[in-house]
């Protein structure tokens, strides 16, 4: 095992990802690659929970996920980079842990019973999404990993993969490793509209924006509603566009007091991010085409990291196997 740390994080493949995984995540993966041992994976099993009806975009998704991970730069020669399909101890691991599980922390799960509630277009009344809590145990149990980034709201899971690891020990010797939560912060990016950054709001910016869809986006961003006209006293904390002056623009405070002063309008405010967006985003967008073009790298990266993760999950089931006796 490596001198250092591990960490597992996955992400499930639903395509290109946009500023909010980036600020959210990404930054975060890119870090942590450079003082721990990384596996980072692409949680196509995870998507069945709640797409199981239709599955022909998930493989296409992944390429456009690991395309925009070596963007935003994961090196796939410092971390590993996989399909979590393709490593087939993760549905044994989880098969076996779903036998010890009680029903009952599943079912307390904060974030199945808010899905449950909030989710209305699609059934989710089966075993897999129920249980996905255990496929993720079984995801993180099965490299060892000591570390876990995680936000906050994500917590009540990894408690759960301690709990799991602690009853598994108990019945059979102490074989699971407990991991340890690394808070990461959650973006403070909001999207297009005001809301959280999110795919299915339609309100997002993509990592790697083509220059002309991004000014359009600038163009239709919520603006302050009381500022009308130039010399209105206007109302940032409120306004989309200056939050995201806030994350970009170095000089944001100057345009704070400006905008309260009345001595800047909304449009020549929008012209200025544009500028701003156009020139962070210009070596990602560069990046993303010569990453997306060649498909065979891709490949390539995937299939390395996927006989890389099989070495290390091998390992784990071979212990567990040996302490269940079979």
């Amino acid at each position: 095992m490596s001198a250092k740390e591990r960490v597992l994080s996955g992400m499930r493949p639903t395509g290109r990802l946009h500023l909010g995984h980036y600020f959210g995540v990404l930054k975060n993966w890119v870090k942590m690659q450079e003082s721990f041992e990384c596996f980072y994976m692409s949680s196509d099993l995870h998507a069945l929970t709640t797409d199981y009806e239709d599955t022909s975009k998930i493989d296409e998704s992944t390429y456009e996920m690991v395309g925009d991970w070596i963007t935003a730069g994961i090196n796939p020669n410092q971390a590993v980079i996989f399909k979590q399909s393709k490593v087939l101890q993760h549905s044994e691991l989880f098969l076996i842990l779903s036998m010890i599980t009680p029903l009952g922390w599943l079912e307390r799960c904060p974030t199945y019973k808010e899905q449950i509630k909030e989710i209305k277009n699609k059934d989710l009344n089966n075993y897999g999404f129920l249980g996905y809590p255990v496929l993720m145990a079984a995801d993180i149990l099965l490299y060892k990993a000591s570390l876990v980034p995680v936000g906050e709201d994500q917590l009540a899971h990894l408690e759960l993969t301690r709990e799991i690891a602690r009853r598994f020990n108990n019945f059979y010797g102490n074989v699971l490793i407990e991991p340890k939560e690394c808070l990461t912060n959650t973006s403070r990016l909001v999207g297009l509209d005001g809301r959280k950054m999110s795919k299915s709001y339609g309100n997002t910016i993509l990592l790697g924006e083509e220059d002309d869809v991004l000014k359009e986006k600038v163009r239709a961003m919520f603006t302050d509603p009381l500022k009308i006209k130039k010399d209105d006293i206007g109302h940032p904390e409120g306004c989309v566009v200056f939050s995201f002056h806030k994350m970009f623009n170095r000089d944001y405070i100057k345009r704070q007091n400006e905008c309260k002063a009345g001595s800047v309008g909304c449009v020549l405010c929008k012209k200025e991010l544009m500028e701003i967006l156009s020139e962070f985003m210009r070596p990602f967008t560069v990046k993303r085409k010569e990453v997306i073009a060649d498909k065979d790298y891709l490949q390539k990266i995937i299939d390395e990291g996927n006989q890389k993760a099989r070495e290390v999950a091998q390992k784990t089931m071979i212990e567990l196997r040996a302490v269940l006796k079979f």
